[in-house]
C-alpha cells in the first residue's frame, strides 16, 4: 500500500523518486498544452491559408474575365474603322500569334529541364564513390 511516508523523508521534505513522478506529470503536461497550442496555431494559420487561396483565386479570376473585355474594347475599335466581323478577326488572329508564340517558348524551356535527373548530383557521387574506393591512393 502507497502512504504518505513513503513520498516523504524525515522533515516533511519530498523524496527523491517523489520529485522525479512530479517533474515528469509536468513535462507531460507541458509537453501537452505545447501541442495543443501548435495545433491551435496551425488550424488559424490554414484557415488563414484557405481564406488567402480563396481571395487570390476570385482575383484571377476577376482578372481572366478583365483581359476578355479589354480584348473586346480593343476589337470594338477597330471595328469603328472596319467591318465588325474583320475586327473580331484581326484580335483573333493576334490571339493566335501570341499563344504560338508562348507555346514555343514553352516548349523550348520544358526541352531545357528534361529529363528531370539531378547529373550534377550523380556526377558527384560518382566522383566521391570514386574518391573513397581509391581508399587516398594517388
Amino acid at each position: 500500500m502507497h502512504t504518505q511516508e513513503s513520498e516523504t523523508g524525515r522533515n516533511g521534505e519530498t523524496s527523491l523518486g517523489a520529485a522525479a513522478k512530479q517533474v515528469a506529470e509536468h513535462a507531460s503536461a507541458l509537453a501537452r498544452l505545447e501541442l495543443e497550442l501548435a495545433k491551435i496555431e496551425i488550424t488559424r494559420k490554414v484557415a488563414s491559408l484557405g481564406k488567402g487561396i480563396g481571395l487570390g483565386l476570385a482575383a484571377v479570376m476577376l482578372l481572366f474575365f478583365m483581359v476578355g473585355f479589354l480584348l473586346a474594347a480593343g476589337a470594338a475599335a477597330l471595328a469603328t474603322t472596319m467591318s465588325t466581323w474583320l475586327a473580331l478577326l484581326l484580335v483573333a488572329g493576334g490571339l493566335l500569334v501570341v499563344a504560338g508564340f508562348l507555346g514555343l517558348l514553352a516548349l523550348r524551356v520544358i526541352k531545357k529541364g528534361t529529363p528531370p535527373v539531378p547529373e550534377q548530383a550523380i556526377r558527384e557521387a560518382k566522383l566521391t564513390s570514386n574518391a573513397l574506393k581509391a581508399d587516398g591512393s594517388p
